[in-house]
């Protein structure tokens, strides 16, 4: 630990809100990682501000968080300064037909404040399984939906610390990605755009989606979610089942036998078990029809 980094950011956040040395699989929905040199909460946007100002000028890497579920981290762990924008930064109101969230709060509680509402347009979000800054980041969708078709506008910051509004359009939201992305911004809030509707009828959209996850996901695995991206014409879910790889395993890792879109963590699976299960999968596939799988799951850290 660098004690003059640490003796900074508990100048700008409280001491019990940086952790040091911190395990990333307390942190990620694949339960796997090595540790954070650093992991911070910050709770106010200024906060994020000083913290991501303080990295630059330190020049020490750093890493947004969410609730860590689209994402592997290595078995080697994190060399930086990871800041989790999650429950302390989670509040959401409405105003009229829109609804104004910070980054931290999770879909699916948004989805319970539009249902509450009568908003609908949600319905496909609320049982995805992450926050609303990493769902704004990557144009996160599901069953015919994405964030584009929804939000209004997302206030960001910039790497050189100014705070913008940035419209719909000119977040550029595109398959699994965003301008966010591209020039390292953090999403701070976003703003829906949503239309009045039967709370009857938004309530059974969400209970047949929530039924359709049940029932096809394998959701009492630790998993990052869909692991592949979506080829052009294919499906990464039938063409690892058509390659054969249902339950192929490496280690502590396995492609679901439940839905072959999904690699999941057994119970003892590390990171390298993961990446190799990955790896062999893509090729295997490629080998089999010509497409190469990309991985939909982020990577961070030393592996």
């Amino acid at each position: 630990m660098n004690p003059e980094v640490y003796n900074q950011l508990i100048q700008i956040i409280d001491k019990e809100r940086v952790l040091v040395d911190e395990p990333m699989k307390k942190h990620t929905t694949f339960r796997v990682g090595g540790n954070a040199d650093f992991f911070v909460k910050p709770s106010t946007a200024e906060e994020v501000k000083q913290v991501v100002a303080l990295c630059r000028k330190e020049n020490l890497p750093y890493y947004i968080l969410g609730n860590g579920s689209n994402l592997l981290v290595g078995d080697k762990g994190y060399r930086g300064v990871i800041i989790q924008i999650y429950k302390d930064m989670n509040q959401i109101v409405v105003h009229g037909d829109r609804i104004r969230a910070q980054a931290g709060a999770l879909l699916s509680k948004v989805g319970s404040v539009a249902l509450e509402a009568s908003l609908a347009g949600f319905e496909f979000a609320a049982g995805i399984p992450g926050t609303v800054g990493g769902a704004v980041m990557m144009n996160a969708g599901a069953y015919g939906g994405e964030m584009k078709d929804i939000l209004a506008n997302a206030t960001v910051l910039t790497e050189e610390g100014e705070v913008l509004q940035l419209s719909n359009e000119e977040l550029k939201l595109g398959y699994r990605t965003s301008v966010i992305g591209k020039k390292n911004y953090v999403v701070l809030e976003a703003e829906y755009q949503l239309k009045a509707g039967d709370k009857a009828e938004i309530r059974a959209q969400m209970d047949e989606l929530k039924e359709r996850r049940v029932t096809k996901q394998p959701l009492e695995y630790a998993s990052a979610g869909s692991t592949f991206k979506r080829p052009e014409g294919y499906f990464a879910g039938k063409l690892i089942q058509d390659a054969g790889l249902c339950g192929f395993e490496v280690g502590g890792a396995q492609v679901s036998v439940k839905h072959c879109g999904f690699v999941i963590n057994k119970g003892d699976a590390t990171a390298a078990d993961i990446v190799e299960l990955m790896n062999q999968v893509s090729e295997k596939v490629f080998q089999e029809f010509g497409v190469r799988l990309e991985p939909e799951v982020r990577r961070l850290g030393e592996f």
